[in-house]
């Protein structure tokens, strides 16, 4: 049997992170872990090389304490684990300000210094920030402990137990920590401020015209130790690296252990704006300056933009933009939520190749690298606090208020950000709640363009219901009349439930399991067809309006507490591959491509092209007109689907009716004023031939040490064709520096197995080797080796 090069797979540059205000140096290495263990075993014995009964794993963050089935045959762990770092500062460093951040550990957090209790976080969504130089010993070995309780809370949003939850939030250190060492006089850490409107450095913006605007800077600077005269530079850099613009500050002077809060305005003429076809971005550079030098410094991206919500209208830079979106989970395939930076990106990355401009954060605050990946990419975002069908007591109820206070400190400069969903997911909320939920948001953000928004239709700016919620079409058309509304989830529920769809005559022979939007990408052609018909004709009827844009439900399958299989209304399975709803909305945007390239002319046949029975084939394109050849004869230009079911869409589907099935190659071509732009080529499999391994770098090549990566091995014939029914189970070996997450030996789904890489050097090798499940001619010696550069 022939040896088959996979092709390049882990090739091109390293990738650092790049945090739009990485707060210090990233501490992500050389910590060790332990689950499970006597709880009475005290703080200074887990602190200590002596404890030697407990066998401590060797771990890198982001981590997760428990590999997860991706086909639940358990419930999800909780317990106690802990986390510790040995680590030494140097003695030069002593007289400086210390600190450490953790972007997200799961779920009430206590953290200890050499033994000694140094502070208690509850919450696992949201960074929390902890002044070390306390108890730090110099140029010595020093120890961080952090034990992390993740069970049911009822005092601690979501509060419902995992067991009645629609999503699971796993645990463990599961994004980056940040070793934080400044001068005394610095710019402060916005999430540890406990003030209104305060901490770090907030932007907004004035006047925003495409002639001119101003950005207006507040700048906190923490003074704990000096009396030095000081003062902020601030200066705005475009894409091509020179300064636009700039400020200057006059000098202050502080009395120690004291806040200073510098107001500044910048004048950008013909500033480039933001918007999800235009994603301008600049930097800003804020310097604070003690006598002279530089002393403290901190950079982000920022975008500038201007935008409003009325009743059945979105404005950006003042043109009105209908806004087409979907959900997202932050959930991966065994690892839960420990992902890296760089797949939060792919993730980010996949929901702009799907043709959507918004994404809703469901139900939780997401990373700060998704929110970067927003901000570059040009997604819309609706930011959100954790909650789901659970409205608690009073202790729940504080926590959920420091939950928005701390989402917005720490989020408040993404360009992305339109909404904050300051409410508790299909919550009964109290009136009060609502009313201080509502009011902190604009406390916090005491500026213009500024809204809340909310599922009950009471205190927020905007209403954001679920299609189901609203029920009937007459109900909500009425309902979006007397505020902005936004459909915040579609697609599913009204299918799966029964209590929806438009063309029940059509479909009232199908199953339920037929019938709904919940469909695995092994469920077959016309279920995969079923679903994507499911998102049309909701979509479709979502723009008749008064809402002023929709989010379907949901972009990624996932995992849920409460029921044993997957929640498979995705538009891609949980392991990131498309179903053909996918291809649907791609369909929606373009054909003008946006300044990332994203919106292609595209075509998208939707047909395994196997099926003998097939009498008509679905295109999804956003040409004028799409030709069907069938062995290279035309079977017909067509121009695209004109029904009651499509009649709203920028770019129906097109259908074509088949007179007789016939093995061979189909294609589709798009065209665009009469001028061909795109096209697609269907092969009917054939005999399964060998193995085709590609990488999920979507955006992203393999980064740095802990990078997490798909990897997918497909059953393919001779001509390079997915064997669509294709069961075999696929073996993958690694060797060198690249780590299976996954199980090593996996089974395929609709003709690919996937497996979950992580990088744990520089340079490693991968292998596909067959197991012995597969039949005689997959079975060749080694398919395949690439070296990671």
């Amino acid at each position: 049997m022939k040896k088959i090069l996979l092709g390049l797979l882990l090739a091109g540059s390293v990738f650092k992170v790049e945090a739009q205000s990485n707060p210090g140096t990233l501490f992500n290495r050389d910590w060790e872990f332990v689950k499970d263990i006597d709880t009475a075993i005290s703080k200074e014995t887990l602190a200590s090389h002596k404890a030697t009964a407990v066998k401590w794993e060797k771990v890198s963050l982001p981590h997760t304490p428990q590999i997860e089935s991706v086909i639940k045959v358990k419930e999800q762990w909780q317990g106690t684990c802990y986390y510790r770092k040995y680590f030494t500062v140097p003695v030069t460093d002593k007289g400086k300000y210390i600190a450490i951040q953790f972007e997200g550990a799961m779920n009430d957090a206590d953290v200890y210094l050499n033994g000694v209790h140094l502070a208690k976080h509850i919450g696992g969504y949201l960074p929390f920030y902890i002044d070390l130089y306390n108890g730090l010993k110099y140029g010595q070995e020093n120890v961080l402990l952090v034990k992390l309780v993740n069970v049911d809370n009822a005092h601690i949003p979501p509060g419902k137990p995992i067991k009645d939850l629609d999503f699971n939030f796993y645990g463990g250190i599961y994004r980056n920590a940040w070793l934080i060492i400044k001068n005394w006089t610095h710019i402060s850490n916005a999430v540890a401020a406990n003030h209104e409107a305060g901490g770090g450095v907030m932007v907004h913006y004035e006047d925003v015209t495409t002639a001119s605007a101003k950005v207006v800077v507040k700048t906190e600077v923490l003074n704990e130790k000096s009396r030095s005269n000081y003062l902020v530079n601030l200066n705005l850099i475009g894409k091509d690296g020179k300064i636009v613009s700039s400020s200057k500050s006059d000098l202050r002077r502080l009395s120690e252990n004291g806040l200073t809060s510098f107001e500044q305005s910048m004048l950008v003429d013909k500033p480039a704006l933001w918007s999800p076809m235009h994603p301008n971005l600049y930097i800003l550079k804020v310097q604070v300056v003690v006598n002279g030098k530089v002393v403290d410094e901190q950079e982000q991206k920022i975008g500038i933009k201007t935008f409003r919500f009325e009743p059945g209208a979105f404005y950006l830079n003042g043109e009105k933009l209908n806004i087409v979106g979907t959900n997202r989970h932050q959930e991966y395939p065994y690892i839960g939520y420990a992902l890296s930076d760089n797949s939060q990106y792919r993730d980010a990355w996949k929901i702009k190749e799907a043709g959507f401009n918004f994404v809703r954060c469901s139900h939780y605050p997401p990373s700060p690298a998704f929110l970067d990946a927003c901000d570059e990419l040009g997604i819309l975002v609706m930011d959100a606090i954790p909650g789901w069908q659970f409205f608690g007591d009073e202790v729940f109820q504080e926590n959920s208020y420091q939950d928005i206070r701390d989402m917005i400190h720490r989020d408040r400069n993404h360009a992305s950000i339109v909404l904050w969903e300051a409410s508790l997911n299909e919550s009964r909320m109290s009136k009060p709640y609502m009313d201080k939920a509502h009011k902190i948001v604009h406390a916090e953000l005491p500026f213009k363009d500024v809204f809340s928004t909310g599922w009950i239709d009471y205190a927020y700016d905007v209403s954001n219901p679920a299609r189901q919620h609203a029920k009937a079409p007459e109900y909500w058309k009425k309902y979006g009349k007397q505020k902005p509304l936004l459909l915040a989830e579609y697609g599913d529920w009204e299918y799966y439930a029964q209590n929806a769809g438009f063309n029940q005559k059509a479909y009232e022979g199908l199953k339920k399991e037929e019938r709904n939007s919940r469909q695995l990408r092994t469920d077959g052609e016309g279920r995969m067809l079923q679903q994507a018909y499911n998102f049309q004709e909701s979509h479709n009827d979502d723009l008749n309006g008064p809402n002023f844009g929709d989010a379907n439900w949901v972009m990624f399958d996932y995992k849920r507490g409460y029921a044993s299989d997957i929640e498979s209304s995705g538009i891609m399975d949980i392991y990131r591959l498309p179903k053909f709803a996918f291809y649907f909305y791609q369909s929606q945007y373009g054909p003008k491509p946006d300044d990332k390239g994203f919106g292609k002319p595209m075509v998208f046949i939707a047909n395994y092209w196997n099926d003998p029975a097939t009498k008509s084939v679905k295109v999804y394109s956003n040409c004028d007109e799409v030709e069907l050849f069938l062995n290279g004869k035309s079977l017909g230009k067509q121009h695209p689907d004109k029904d009651a079911y499509s009649n709203n869409l920028p770019h129906p589907p097109f259908t074509f009716a088949i007179s007789q099935f016939e093995k061979g190659k189909l294609e589709a071509v798009g065209y665009v004023a009469g001028v061909k732009v795109a096209g697609m080529v269907r092969m009917t499999p054939e005999k399964a031939d060998h193995v085709i391994l590609t990488i999920d770098n979507n955006g992203k090549n393999i980064g740095e040490v802990g990078d997490v990566i798909l990897a997918y091995a497909s059953v393919v014939d001779k001509n390079g064709t997915v064997i669509p029914d294709a069961t075999n189970e696929i073996k993958l070996t690694s060797k060198g520096d690249m780590s299976i997450i996954s199980d090593s030996v996996k089974k395929c789904e609709a003709g690919v197995a996937t497996f979950l890489l992580k990088r744990v050097a520089k340079k490693g090798s991968i292998y596909v080797m067959p197991s012995s499940e597969i039949p005689e001619h997959l079975n060749a010696e080694g398919y395949g080796v690439q070296t990671v550069q």
